[in-house]
């Protein structure tokens, strides 16, 4: 049975005259006729009595006519949603993403969202968590990636995943080779961290205070790439999101008791409507960042 045959029934039910009905569903009496008599076999009754040019429906075809309408409503309606989705998926879709996130989850979400929305444009700018909820906030974003920023009340946080940060030691440092470092240890280390005004030195201060320990910060940074440039020439350390460095010349150490943790997610504006362009791209970036959880997982079991 095919989506035709139910449109032709409706054509004659409503009309009773296959003479009307297949000028009405643009094809000839006799490829009507075949189609209906196809339907009625698959269903094992008869829906017409024929005599002559009279035509008049049966007691099942009253039945099934009630069911096929509403169930070709359902299909129209259908088509409709996604035809209308498709005609507004233009347009433009703003994402403020911070360092991290714009090295790896951000190109690679865009690059799948371009694929199925070529029509609709992505403007991407790297950010600060708290420059991401501003820029939000004065509607200049329609999505943010970020971690959670100090104040996010007037925005709605979807957390993504939660990762676990590490320490970033230079090749010659002497907890380069260690399998894992007590947060502990370093206290009275030389260290680079992001500033107090960066929601992760929160918890980072957080992590200290229960290990008491006190680092000696010799220098904070508002972005991770001279961070770890400035890791990998000196004997400073940094703490870092263990996506955060691919270099040969920079030693991961995994950091424990306890271990740092802090969740990425989607910002939005609060109670205000979502554009289907931004819906589309939420969607995506949630599953990649579902894959590279589970794939993070694995790799590190």
């Amino acid at each position: 049975m095919e989506l035709r045959h139910l449109r032709y029934f409706v054509a004659v039910a409503e009309h009773l005259s296959f003479t009307v009905a297949s000028q009405k569903v643009h094809v000839t009496q006799s490829t009507l006729s075949h189609q209906i008599r196809q339907l009625e076999d698959e269903l094992g009754c008869r829906l017409f009595e024929r005599e002559g040019r009279r035509v008049t429906m049966t007691e099942s075809g009253e039945l099934f006519l009630e069911r096929v309408r509403n169930a070709l409503r359902e299909v129209d309606d259908g088509v409709s949603t996604v035809r209308l989705a498709a005609e507004e998926m233009t347009g433009i879709v703003r994402i403020g993403a911070t360092h991290t996130f714009n090295m790896r989850i951000v190109p690679r979400c865009v690059s799948l969202f371009l694929d199925r929305h070529p029509s609709v444009r992505v403007d991407v700018l790297e950010m600060t968590g708290d420059g991401i909820a501003q820029a939000l906030l004065r509607g200049d974003l329609d999505i943010g990636v970020t971690y959670k920023p100090h104040d996010a009340l007037p925005l709605r946080f979807e957390p993504l995943y939660t990762e676990e940060m590490v320490l970033a030691v230079g090749a010659g440092h002497p907890f380069a080779r260690r399998r894992f470092v007590r947060m502990s240890e370093l206290h009275q280390q030389r260290m680079v961290l992001l500033p107090r005004t960066f929601a992760t030195r929160a918890v980072l201060d957080e992590c200290f205070a229960m290990a008491n320990a006190t680092p000696v910060v010799v220098a904070e940074m508002n972005a991770i790439a001279p961070m770890i440039e400035l890791v990998s020439t000196t004997g400073i350390a940094a703490i870092v999101s263990e996506h955060a460095s691919r270099r040969d010349d920079v030693r991961i150490v995994p950091l424990e008791s306890p271990t740092p943790m802090r969740s990425p997610g989607i910002l939005w504006r609060a109670r205000e409507a979502r554009t289907p362009a931004a819906r589309a791209l939420a969607s995506i970036i949630r599953t990649v960042c579902d894959a590279e959880n589970r794939d993070g997982r694995r790799r590190n079991p």
